[in-house]
């Protein structure tokens, strides 16, 4: 702070007091402004010209010696035109910044290429830009730490000024860009004769000018929109402006942008153990973590939870978790003196047009932690174009987050808009929403889920679903990146006795679940319908979600053992229920199970019965399937020969069988039986074929993006090369395994680690 600036104000703050003057008696006296008055006894603005301070001498009455001083003290700071700026002050609380270490060397490495190279002031170099950053977040989020923040560390490279400005954005009459300009050339002494012959068309000019000439550090805080900051950003220079808003700012040009997330856990958890203490956050860590995710790690929660705790020694902070646990209760939970988080909400919200408002209070009822565009478009009952637009309109304010096509909440704004779409639409209406959210989360999940059951495919000329599900492709990702969302509504379903429609959801799903073997949703998706058929009285439907889950077991839960308890009982209801099919399924799965423990003679006695079964109820795709199971029987039993022969009369039956049988069930099958034949084909011997088949199987997989399948064929190759001798090409398909995106099968990644550490110690 400006050393003559505050000798000035001390001095007019005392001669004031002396008289039993308040500011408001001064102002009134004297004719200066009561913010003006304040800002000079408090240092945040330079001493007036000479005109303003012969008004204040005359309103407080001074003698000649008195008005000596006061004039000498303005002139003082005057004679200081290159003076660091005067309004360098921080709001309490910054001494504790926690975190944020990427974007600040991001802004010292920005500040760096903007001041250039040596620190002295001086003039700007010939084409000079100055840099300015855009930082955007949600409210809460720490803007203004993190700029102020930056002020304190950066203000070495800056020293003609580092001023500091609250653009006031969320106020319902921010100031104007003028009013910031002739803030900005007061503090910097530029003469109020100056001024006033620039006129109002001629302040921007003198701005201008102003900056061009210094290294100066402009933090533009809290800016409301485009319109406001604009004209603020100087266009030559080497100065460096930083802003922030809520708002993205999109039609900002030739920025660098910054966007804050929430602290990392453990960043929040320090923040809190620096408010609170070192020692009782160690003593209650458990209690604490749980406080900093309940604030889902946002800067302003955290602070207010923080202030809470600090100024209530005797609370234990599992008080606090306790109380923060309740999602209805939270946001009220979250106060401390003036400062609500709730509050913070508010500004943004009640910026929103109608539709983004709407749509922002309706989006809380999605129960997982995204969402897409149709999404939206059937909460706000719009096209898809229309609910696009709504949804960059909460974008750029700062409430939603873009992740690709998905549109994210903070978990805390999540529970604001809830209690404004309870508050504004009423409980009845909340309620109206999130039920016609699940039930188009279960319509379009059976539409989607039905591309891949036998005698359905693709959906009829009339679908007009919000979602393009117009191949298998579109499907799978709308089921996977929607999962959560509609398990969420099959719960609800089930909870709510809905169980016809937890059925048919089920059965839409079945063969779709292999191609996401490893959700780990599975077994409760099939045993929530094997429950709602028993409600039902149908023993049928019952008689498929048993077998369902018993296939769950197996492959998804790799519990072979504890699916035959469930596949017998899926036979017993299915014989009661004349149900041939299912028989063979429940046979089908017991000989899998039993191939899987290791029981081969069980499990060649059980597919023998499924392939009979199959046989006589002419289920084409059980048949193939009881076929292949014999066919990997034979190989583990290492009857090369046999294998390789059943294998091969398994790809005849599937061509014979053609459109019969579903493409996507066809082209897993052959990649299956490939797989058989070059592992048959190594028993025997026959390297080259065996590797060249095995290669294939792996290219196809990758090619259709079945990382499970391809994690366990590259385990196989692996184990094929390894056979042949081949052991730097088997390290490469290791390699390869261990690296493959989420959604490999876990225990073939630990397989191909086993096996790397095994090639290393036979090395």
């Amino acid at each position: 702070m400006n050393g003559g600036t505050q000798e000035f104000g001390t001095l007019l703050r005392r001669f004031r007091t002396d008289r039993l003057l308040t500011i408001q008696g001064l102002a009134q006296a004297s004719g200066v402004s009561v913010r003006g008055i304040g800002d000079l006894e408090r240092g945040r603005r330079a001493a007036p010209q000479r005109r303003t301070v012969a008004a204040l001498a005359a309103g407080l009455g001074l003698d000649a010696d008195e008005c000596d001083r006061l004039f000498a003290a303005a002139r003082e700071d005057r004679s200081r035109p290159s003076a660091p700026l005067s309004v360098r002050t921080f709001p309490r609380g910054i001494e504790d910044f926690v975190g944020r270490r990427y974007e600040l060397l991001t802004l010292a490495g920005l500040a760096a290429e903007a001041a250039g190279p040596g620190s002295p002031a001086g003039p700007a170099r010939a084409g000079a830009s100055p840099t300015v950053v855009a930082v955007s977040a949600p409210p809460g989020m720490g803007k203004t730490a993190l700029a102020l923040q930056a002020a304190r560390v950066l203000a070495d490279r800056f020293p003609d000024g580092q001023m500091v400005l609250d653009l006031r954005g969320t106020d319902d009459d921010p100031p104007p860009a003028t009013e910031i300009m002739l803030h900005v050339l007061k503090a910097f002494h530029v003469a109020d004769t100056e001024i006033v012959e620039a006129g109002a068309t001629g302040q921007a000019g003198l701005y201008e000018k102003l900056l061009l000439d210094r290294r100066c550090l402009l933090i533009l805080d809290n800016a409301r929109d485009e319109a406001q900051v604009a004209p603020l950003l100087p266009r030559r220079g080497r100065s460096m402006c930083l802003v922030t808003s809520r708002k993205v700012l999109t039609a900002l040009e030739g920025v660098h942008r910054m966007s804050l997330r929430e602290l990392s856990p453990q960043e929040a958890i320090t923040f809190l153990g620096g408010m609170i203490g070192e020692e009782r956050a160690r003593r209650e860590a458990s209690a604490l973590s749980e406080v900093a995710s309940r604030c889902g790690y946002l800067p302003l929660a955290l602070r207010i939870a923080g202030s809470r705790l600090a100024t209530r020694t005797g609370w234990t902070v599992r008080r606090l978790a306790d109380r923060l646990a309740v999602d209805k209760r939270r946001l009220d939970v979250l106060v401390a003196g003036d400062r609500k988080v709730s509050t913070a909400f508010d500004l943004s919200y009640q910026q929103l047009t109608p539709d983004a408002a709407t749509l922002f209070r309706r989006l809380s009822a999605v129960p997982g932690p995204d969402a897409g565009a149709a999404c939206a478009a059937h909460l706000l009952g719009r096209d898809l174009p229309s609910a696009e637009d709504v949804l960059e309109e909460l974008v750029e304010a700062g409430l939603l987050d873009i992740i690709g096509d998905r549109f994210r909440m903070h978990d805390l704004l999540r529970l604001y808009a809830h209690s404004r779409l309870e508050a504004e639409e009423g409980e009845d209406g909340a309620e109206a929403v999130r039920t016609g959210l699940y039930r188009w989360l279960l319509d379009t999940t059976v539409v989607a889920g039905r591309w891949f059951e036998p005698g359905h495919g693709a959906p009829s000329p009339s679908y007009q679903g919000l979602v393009d599900l117009s191949s298998t492709a579109l499907s799978r990702q709308w089921l996977r990146s929607q999962g959560i969302n509609w398990l969420a509504a099959l719960r609800a379903a089930a909870d709510a006795g809905d169980h016809a429609v937890v059925v048919e959801v089920a059965e839409s799903l079945h063969w779709f679940s292999d191609q996401w073997i490893f959700w780990g949703h599975w077994p409760e998706v099939f045993r929530m319908a094997a429950d709602s058929a028993e409600t039902l009285g149908d023993d049928a439907a019952r008689a498929r979600h048993l077998n369902y889950c018993a296939w769950t077991l197996i492959v998804c839960e790799r519990r072979p053992a504890d699916s035959l308890p469930i596949s017998t009982e899926a036979h017993a209801v299915a014989t009661r229920a004349a149900d041939v099919a299912q028989q063979a399924w429940a046979h089908f799965y017991q000989g899998w199970a039993y191939r899987n423990l290791n029981q081969l003679v069980r499990g060649t006695e059980h597919f023998g019965r499924a392939a009979a079964l199959f046989a006589s109820a002419d289920d084409v795709h059980g048949s193939l399937q009881a076929r292949h199971g014999q066919s990997h029987i034979l190989l583990l039993r290492k009857d090369a020969a046999a294998a390789l022969t059943s294998f091969e009369e398994t790809l005849v039956f599937l061509e014979a069988a053609g459109a019969a049988v579903e493409p996507h069930i066809a082209a897993a099958t052959r990649i299956g039986v490939a797989s058989g034949v070059g592992r048959s084909l190594a028993l025997l011997g026959r390297w080259e074929e065996a590797i060249a088949r095995m290669r294939a199987v792996v290219r196809h997989c990758a090619e259709r993006g079945d990382t499970a399948a391809e994690s366990r064929h590259l385990v196989h190759l692996a184990e094929v090369l390894i056979a042949a001798g081949r052991g730097d090409e088997a390290r490469e398909a290791l390699h390869a395994c261990v690296t493959l995106a989420p959604g490999a099968d876990p225990q073939r990644i630990a397989d191909a680690r086993a096996l790397l550490l095994r090639l290393r110690e036979g090395q």
